[in-house]
């Protein structure tokens, strides 16, 4: 008999509850899958047997194949005895493989309708893995990737976690920090930004502050909160108009949004005009020189310094003058230190 939705609903608690080295009683296995259920709009009702056969059918899943190493420690708590085992990462057999040609065939058709108009580089995407994968032949399309980018292993238990309104007890270690930190983290939202990986979220021992941003790669530790520990919800959160303004994750509360004006060389223009600095990018004028007037509107941060001073001798900022006092400054500073390393 084919897996239902509920059952696979409640394969992934099971599988949640027990990753990483985890243990749980039967009970919060039971506990897990209610919930799970509820928060997919199902019946929460699940009886100690169902958990128990959905352990067992884990453990020896035909239709499945996950084999899953469930073991029972002093006769009360389940584990994986393998830490690193999750039905998540189970290999795609042949019979997945074809069915996720059949899904892109079907996705390729969808992405001709009208509505679907940005779907078809993830369609794309996925044929081209799907092929590589079936037909053993070396992808076509390269996506940007970090193979040492640390954090990523924390990915789920986060996703997870903004899924299910469930807090978390985060361990991290900030650049500025000699040490590590422990704290309750409310996660709302993931942002990949520049191949690494953001949460946003509230932190519970400063629920005043604005929404804090957690870099995965500096997390060293991710655990289950403590029994009783709430949600924190933050309704004035909301992602489209957070980023609006902003270049990547930092965003100061206390910036106004600035009327950015820089000139791009002859030949950088046609690179700018094509890849823009931000989604408000305005192209004002062409100056007798072949050079181009561009503007922005954003909360200025790291990241736009960043991206400016990336374009080098090409690009040169007008206003605010705040900013290109600022970048003046860091400019100086780079020369000095060239200056410096001529003299050892």
């Amino acid at each position: 008999m084919p897996v239902n939705r509920n059952t696979l609903v409640r394969y992934k608690a099971i599988d949640r509850m027990l990753r990483h080295g985890r243990q749980a009683t039967l009970e919060e296995l039971i506990f897990a899958c209610s919930d799970a259920l509820m928060q997919n709009d199902k019946s929460g009702q699940v009886s100690r047997r169902t958990v128990q056969h959905d352990i067992e059918e884990m453990r020896h899943s035909r239709e499945l194949g996950y084999h899953a190493p469930i073991v029972v420690v002093d006769r009360k708590y389940y584990k994986y005895e393998d830490p690193s085992y999750s039905i998540t990462q189970m290999p795609l057999s042949s019979d997945d493989m074809l069915q996720l040609s059949e899904a892109v065939d079907l996705l390729k058709q969808m992405s001709a309708f009208k509505g679907f108009d940005g779907v078809e580089d993830v369609v794309n995407r996925l044929e081209d893995y799907v092929a590589s994968k079936r037909y053993k032949v070396e992808p076509v399309i390269l996506l940007e990737s970090n193979e040492r980018l640390r954090g990523l292993q924390y990915m789920t238990d986060l996703h997870d976690a903004i899924i299910d309104r469930m807090p978390l007890l985060i361990t991290y270690k900030p650049f500025v920090l000699p040490e590590a930190e422990t704290f309750c983290f409310s996660p709302y939202i993931l942002k990949e930004f520049r191949n690494r990986w953001f949460a946003f979220g509230k932190r519970h021992d400063a629920p005043e502050l604005p929404v804090c941003v957690l870099a995965l790669d500096r997390i060293e530790g991710i655990s289950r909160s403590p029994k009783g520990t709430k949600y924190v919800f933050d309704f004035d959160f909301n992602p489209e108009q957070y980023f609006k303004d902003i270049i990547g994750v930092s965003r100061y509360a206390e910036l106004p949004v600035e009327h950015v004006v820089f000139r791009a060389s002859e030949a950088q223009a046609p690179y700018i005009r094509t890849k823009p600095v931000h989604q408000s990018q305005n192209e004002m004028k062409t100056l007798d020189d072949g050079s181009v007037l561009f503007s922005i509107d954003v909360i200025p941060n790291y990241e736009l310094e960043r991206d400016l001073l990336g374009y080098g001798e090409s690009l040169t900022v007008l206003s605010p003058e705040s900013l290109v006092q600022k970048l003046r400054e860091r400019m100086e500073k780079s020369l000095e230190n060239y200056r410096n390393q001529e003299k050892k």
